[in-house]
Parts: structure tokens; C-alpha cells; sequence
């Protein structure tokens, strides 16, 4: 019988309607609860809202953007002069751009057989039936022959393997750094399109093309400048330039477009920032290098110079954001931030019945069950008091 009860409560309360009912509380503690309370909410959606977050207008998040970039320098590495063609990858330039900051050579390497490196797995031995022919370890250098020979000028001996001869860890020679890279500069330039307001922007000034040439960045004094030293890259990014040289990295460069088009769309100038990308403090993964060779033919044998190239890549990354006033947005956000001011109206009751209606004085006073039900019919006893006749004889003439 108590489920019953239960639910043939939940049903008919269910279709029950509830009012608020104003009540006034002479309360000076829980009205400046009130007060307080409602100063905030207001507060909060006057500045953060509505000024800092503009949430008046309708935005867009994902322009079109299109980035080209150049590395200009010239430096000596000892006798040799290292100009863009030797240090700069990939020529053409585009949103990813690296230089070379020191480099690991291995000259004069031909096809043929010579001995494996001792580091490789199970590469050492000491006689022919230790080295498998036709196995190749992916962590080797090529295809082993079967035979086990002396290892270049020591007395130990690993297997034989075919491959470009000789191996990189026996005849790499380490060139000094191009410290002097640290001046090079790089020229981004970036356009950017957003389609929904149709506004196209840009990070330079196209009437001054020739100012870029002997012009660097400033957020001041030259924020239409987009040309960038190593040096300064490397120090807005909290890194070391002689540790990049040493180990390489990536450096990412972040181009931020905020625009308000509330304002004259000619007031909208990027920001640059410059963060490391790769994970440092993980040394076997850390740094950036990557391998190419040259080739070349002598006495009618191809030949090849194999380089280990170390250096700093450079990601162009370009967020932006705009926005312009909109009725909808505007709309949208004053009925939430009028609804939100309801919510001091919630917290000051729960207040007021959990931690000052003791006696359950106000709880009697705010909640009230009216149900609508036919009034009874009021019955009224009436008693009749007589003195005298009730009859009368008018045709007698005689008074009652």
C-alpha cells in the first residue's frame, strides 16, 4: 500500500503548478547576501562576458590563411662560404623552413662490402659460421655476406656486410658549428581570409616592399616587419642558440590573428609568439637531424657524400580569431545573464531555510498547498419567536 500511496502522489503532483510567491524578509545579513550575490553576476557578465569576451558578436575561428617564408645570411664555415642553397631546407620555403647548424660527414662512400659496426647485434665474431649470409638486421647497415673479417684497422673482428662502404660510424667527420648562423634572419610572410566577414589581411604593408629589407620585428615600433633573427627566435623560446646547435630542435612560430571588425579592419596586426616543440628533456627523442647525400661519378664509379644535419626547423603555425556585432549573439546573451540573476534568489533561500529559519517561521510563510475544491453550502438555523395571533381579520377591522 505505500508504493501505491507513493506513486498516486508522484502522478497527481505531477501535473501540480507552482508560482513564486513574493515575501519579504527583514533580514540585514541575508540581504546582503542578496546584494552581494548579485553584485557579482552582474559583474561577471558586464566585464568578462560582455567586454572581455565580446560574446555580442558572432565570430569566426577558422580563416584561410596562406604562409611563404625565406632564410637570408651568408656565413664561413672555416674557408668554405655557406650561403641559402647549402643550409636552407626546403629551398622554395613554405610554413616549414630549417637550417643546418652543424653537420656530420662521411666522404667517399661507394657500394661494396666492408666490416659491420661492433655495436649492431650479434654483429661480432670470430669465425665465418657466426654471421648468417643473406641476414640483414634493420638496426645494421646492409646485407651480411657470411664471412667474418678483421673490423677496419683492429684486432677484433664482425661480420661482413654489403653496403655503402665505409660505414658512417667509423669514417664520420664532425664539422664544427655555423655559429654565426645565430644572425640569420627569417621572412615570413603571411595573408589571411575571413570568408564570413569578407575581410583579407595581411602582415605586411604592400607599398613598402623595399623597408624589408633592412627592417626587423617590433611590436612597436615596426609590427609590419615580419623578419625574424635565429638569435631572436631562439631566445623568445627560452632556448639556448649554442645547444641548438648542437643537438638541433623545433621551434614552433605561432602567428595570432585577434581582429575586431567592430573597429577598422586596418587595426588588426598579428602577434607573434615562439614556443620549442620537440620534448628536450627526453634526450633520445630531443633535437631534429635528418640524413641526405650528394652523388657523384669518378673513373665511372658512383660515389656519394653522406651528411648528418643537424639543426633548427622552424613550424609556422597561424591562429585566428574575429568577430563583428550581431543582433542573435546579443540577444542570447542578455536573456542568460537576466536568467543568471535568478540564481542569487536560489542561493538566498536555501540560505534562509537551511541556516536561519530554525523555527520553520519563514517555511510556513513561503510555501502554501491551495487546492481549488466546491464550497461546502452554509446552512443557517433560524428560529422563529411569535407574540400573539399570526392571524388577521381585516374585514373586522380589528388590528392584529
Amino acid at each position: 500500500m505505500g508504493c501505491l500511496e507513493f506513486l498516486k502522489d508522484f502522478v497527481l503532483g505531477f501535473w501540480d503548478y507552482e508560482t513564486p510567491k513574493v515575501m519579504v524578509v527583514k533580514d540585514r545579513k541575508l540581504g546582503v547576501i542578496y546584494r552581494a550575490v548579485q553584485f557579482l553576476v552582474i559583474t561577471y557578465f558586464i566585464w568578462h562576458v560582455f567586454i572581455s569576451q565580446k560574446a555580442y558578436q558572432e565570430t569566426e575561428t577558422r580563416p584561410e590563411s596562406s604562409v611563404y617564408t625565406e632564410m637570408r645570411g651568408v656565413a664561413m664555415l672555416e674557408d668554405s662560404v655557406q650561403d641559402t642553397t647549402e643550409y636552407v631546407r626546403p629551398s622554395e620555403g613554405g610554413d616549414v623552413i630549417s637550417t643546418i647548424l652543424r653537420r656530420e660527414v662521411t666522404h667517399d662512400q661507394t657500394q661494396g662490402t666492408c666490416a659491420e659496426h661492433y655495436s649492431v647485434a650479434n654483429a661480432n665474431c670470430t669465425q665465418d659460421s657466426d654471421c648468417a649470409k643473406g641476414e640483414i638486421d634493420f638496426d645494421g647497415h646492409g646485407q651480411r655476406t657470411g664471412r667474418c673479417i678483421p673490423y677496419y684497422n683492429d684486432t677484433f673482428k664482425t661480420c661482413e656486410i654489403k653496403s655503402w662502404c665505409p660505414i658512417e660510424e667509423y669514417a664520420v667527420v664532425r664539422e664544427p658549428a655555423l655559429e654565426q648562423a645565430i644572425n640569420f634572419t627569417v621572412f615570413i610572410k603571411n595573408a589571411i581570409h575571413f570568408p564570413k566577414f569578407k575581410v583579407l589581411r595581411g602582415n605586411i604593408k604592400p607599398n613598402k616592399p623595399k623597408k624589408l629589407l633592412r627592417c626587423h620585428y617590433h611590436p612597436k615600433t615596426n609590427p609590419y616587419c615580419p623578419v625574424f633573427s635565429l638569435g631572436f627566435i631562439a631566445a623568445q623560446a627560452r632556448e639556448k642558440f649554442s645547444e641548438l646547435c648542437r643537438t638541433g630542435g623545433i621551434i614552433g612560430v605561432f602567428i595570432n590573428w585577434k581582429c575586431d571588425f567592430d573597429s577598422d579592419p586596418s587595426k588588426c596586426i598579428p602577434t607573434y609568439s615562439f614556443r620549442r616543440l620537440d620534448m628536450r628533456k627526453n634526450l633520445p627523442s630531443s633535437g631534429y637531424y635528418y640524413r641526405f647525400a650528394k652523388y657523384y661519378h669518378k673513373d665511372g664509379v658512383e660515389y656519394r657524400t653522406l651528411i648528418k644535419a643537424y639543426g633548427i626547423r622552424l613550424d609556422v603555425i597561424v591562429h585566428g580569431h574575429a568577430g563583428r556585432f550581431s543582433l542573435i549573439p546579443t540577444i542570447i546573451s542578455t536573456v542568460t545573464a537576466m536568467t543568471s540573476v535568478g540564481i542569487c534568489s536560489i542561493i538566498c533561500d536555501w540560505i534562509m531555510l537551511t541556516f536561519i529559519d530554525k523555527n520553520e517561521v519563514f517555511s510556513e510563510k513561503k510555501f502554501d498547498n491551495i487546492s481549488k475544491k466546491p464550497s461546502q453550502p452554509i446552512t443557517t438555523d433560524l428560529t422563529l419567536t411569535s407574540y400573539g395571533s399570526t392571524h388577521s381579520d381585516l374585514s373586522d377591522g380589528v388590528p392584529l
